[in-house]
């Protein structure tokens, strides 16, 4: 496969996968410029950001016919969150602060039709791209586009990161290092060998079990240390910083004319 349907299939076979994330600038021609950039799929904020379901509709309709997976993060871990995710479009969904097994349990059930979740049924609908056809077959090839990524942001779920990581239907193990920080008590200490620590840990875990382990990396500093770490998939900045360190950058030589 290749494209924004094989993603998933890239992202188990170890080989690097590279993205962005968007917080505020959710404009119908973001999909388009990410995949113009070079971007394998696009992060959608729904945990920091005010975007409703209706602003994600339309982005994820936005990458279709692009090779550019949307993603979008959902606030919380709740069943009405992560099906509508994907109902309206994304081809996975990004679940912060997860801590447990049993979370991680639910969170696959909730992505994954039966009899491997829970989800509920609407075809001829957004995901599906409204075409008509068989649902087994719609059912499989959600199965092996969706892609599950759990946010590890917490000493909780640092120390369950094996548990989290074997549980089926996982496929990415991301390290939110800010949120990590402040509740290892050491915020924005990045260097502090505890969060060194975490990070390998985080990162041999989701290997030991066929996964893959990923960050939002704010530089190409972050982007090599995590790839030495055996890191594959990263969302090389945000939205917010490429647009203010652009304009700062060009601001700074105008300055120098």
């Amino acid at each position: 496969m290749s494209g924004a349907s094989g993603l998933k299939a890239r992202i188990q076979s170890g080989e690097l996968v590279a993205g962005t994330m968007a917080l505020e600038f959710f404009v119908p021609g973001l999909p388009a410029i990410a995949t113009a950039a070079g971007a394998e799929f696009i992060l959608l904020d729904m945990e920091h950001a005010a975007t409703s379901f209706e602003t994600m509709r339309v982005l994820c309709a936005a990458c279709r016919g692009l090779s550019i997976a949307p993603i979008i993060r959902v606030p919380t871990t709740e069943y009405s969150l992560i099906a509508r995710a994907l109902d309206v479009g994304a081809h996975g969904v990004m679940v912060p602060m997860v801590n447990t097994e049993e979370q991680a349990r639910l969170i696959a059930s909730c992505a994954h039709y039966p009899p491997n979740g829970h989800r509920g049924a609407a075809f001829g609908v957004a995901h599906d791209d409204y075409l008509p056809g068989s649902p087994i077959d719609k059912i499989a090839r959600a199965a092996a586009r969706t892609v599950i990524i759990a946010q590890i942001e917490s000493p909780q779920g640092v120390g369950n990161a094996e548990a989290i990581a074997a549980v089926p239907g996982i496929d990415v193990l991301w390290v939110g290092h800010f949120d990590l920080s402040n509740f290892m008590g050491i915020p924005g200490q990045f260097d502090h060998p505890d969060f060194e620590a975490a990070l390998r840990h985080v990162g041999r875990s989701a290997r030991a079990h066929g996964k893959a382990a990923g960050l939002m990396a704010g530089d190409l500093g972050w982007s090599k240390r995590v790839r030495e770490l055996g890191y594959s998939v990263i969302a090389q900045g945000v939205d917010v910083a490429h647009y203010q360190n652009s304009v700062a950058a060009s601001l700074k030589t105008l300055r120098t004319l």
